[in-house]
């Protein structure tokens, strides 16, 4: 069997100043304030695209929705869920966080905000989703969805640019 090829970019190019600080706004509005000596952009093949920020890809685009990757820094000062290890597989071929898998809930979120996904043994970020309830909510479920996930491990944004 012959592995698949890596996933490649398109039309990589440098943002408009214009264009740049508009991105850099809206970024800023949910992850606070982002810094950045270069900006560029670039198109994945199923129409993503993707945003580079001094050399790493840091945020993406797919439709409407901005979302920070799992390479960003900012995501170590977004809430959290921290997941047993036992949802982890299920989390990094992009199931949604189910409640009984989470173990901790790290600071606080409003429904629809991004929350990163992480694992109880190293707390390393697996995934990035947004919150289907608020933290209090989440914390007291039982069961069914919490998180939807967006981005994770192992996904071809992940691959594309790891």
């Amino acid at each position: 069997m012959v592995p698949s090829p890596k996933p490649e970019l398109y039309k990589k190019h440098m943002m408009r100043r214009r264009d740049a600080r508009r991105l850099l706004d809206e970024a800023e509005a949910l992850l606070g304030r982002v810094k950045s000596n270069t900006l560029s952009q670039a198109e994945m093949d199923d129409g993503t695209i993707v945003y580079i920020i001094d050399g790493e890809v840091q945020l993406a685009r797919s439709g409407d929705r901005l979302f920070p990757t799992l390479m960003n820094p900012s995501i170590e000062d977004l809430p959290a869920v921290v997941v047993d290890m036992g949802a982890v597989p299920y989390v990094c071929k992009g199931a949604d966080v189910m409640a009984p898998g989470i173990v901790e809930v790290q600071g606080r979120f409003s429904e629809g905000d991004y929350v990163v996904v992480r694992d109880v043994n190293n707390r390393k970020a697996l995934a990035i989703g947004t919150a289907m309830a608020p933290s209090e909510e989440v914390g007291k479920k039982e069961k069914g969805k919490t998180i939807l996930n967006i981005h994770y491990v192992g996904d071809k944004l992940w691959n594309t640019v790891t």
